[in-house]
């Protein structure tokens, strides 16, 4: 194969990922304006932890917004994160529609488990944070209000509409991103990057590594830290397993 033929290969290539780009992008923003004629759904979706946690109080709770634009600017931004969301699948759809055609048979059959398992686990971070640590974390942090007995003046919470949501879309996406430990783990696996008794060995700088990475993307707060932390040992001691697995299959392979 000559220059010309190797350059214009390339080109090719960089036609075709640049097509891919192009689709997902177009994806992204026909869902981005679908999802932002829900907006005011998509908020009262992510704000039901904070109403059904607070629903109870004798406290007459409210969310507010202290600039004009907040609002809009929140509805905005609640509609890309969806959107996001949403069109994720599809991206990935994409990378792989481009890496596949340079993929031997085998090669795909093992990539393409991590690209199905990739937003399943980012989708139980979310799950994760919606129903069980959002509900959490909102009852530790209203425990520190105060009725005005001890302090002269009560301290009462009045949450900002973009502060709120901008909290558990935050939370969303790094227990989302926390969550893909398996799959990056198993990956290096299979190129010789890491084994399982390696994994094994390192367990206890892992447990501060985990706990300090929590303490990085959550608020300052236990709930939130140990709701992120202990998820992410489970997960560690499952990619042992997973890479054990693929060593047992490797070695079984070598051996026929």
């Amino acid at each position: 194969m000559n220059h010309d033929e190797n350059e214009g290969g390339f080109i090719s290539h960089l036609a075709e990922l640049r097509k891919r780009l192009i689709h997902s992008f177009i994806f992204l923003i026909i869902f981005f304006i679908g999802c932002y004629f829900f907006a005011e759904q998509l908020y009262s979706f992510l704000v039901e932890p904070y109403a059904q946690a607070v629903k109870d109080d004798e406290v007459n709770r409210r969310l507010i917004f202290t600039a004009l634009q907040e609002t809009f600017l929140t509805y905005l931004k609640v509609s890309f994160f969806t959107a996001f969301f949403v069109t994720c699948p599809f991206i990935l759809l994409q990378i792989w529609k481009f890496i596949a055609p340079g993929l031997y048979k085998h090669e795909k059959n093992a990539i393409l488990p991590y690209l199905i398992l990739t937003p399943i686990l980012f989708f139980l971070g979310g799950i994760l944070v919606y129903y069980l640590i959002m509900p959490l974390a909102i009852k530790f942090f209203l425990s520190f209000e105060s009725s005005g007995i001890s302090t002269n003046l009560p301290i009462q919470l009045e949450a900002k509409v973009n502060e709120y949501l901008s909290l558990i879309m935050k939370l969303i996406f790094a227990f989302g991103i926390s969550f893909q430990l398996p799959v990056v783990l198993s990956l290096l696996a299979r190129i010789g990057v890491v084994d399982s008794e390696f994994l094994k060995e390192r367990r206890k700088y892992v447990v501060v590594i985990i706990f300090a990475t929590a303490a990085i993307l959550t608020p300052p707060d236990p709930i939130t830290q140990i709701g992120l932390a202990i998820p992410l040992l489970i997960l560690y001691e499952l990619s042992i397993f997973s890479v054990r697995i693929i060593e047992n299959r490797k070695l079984k392979n070598t051996n026929a």
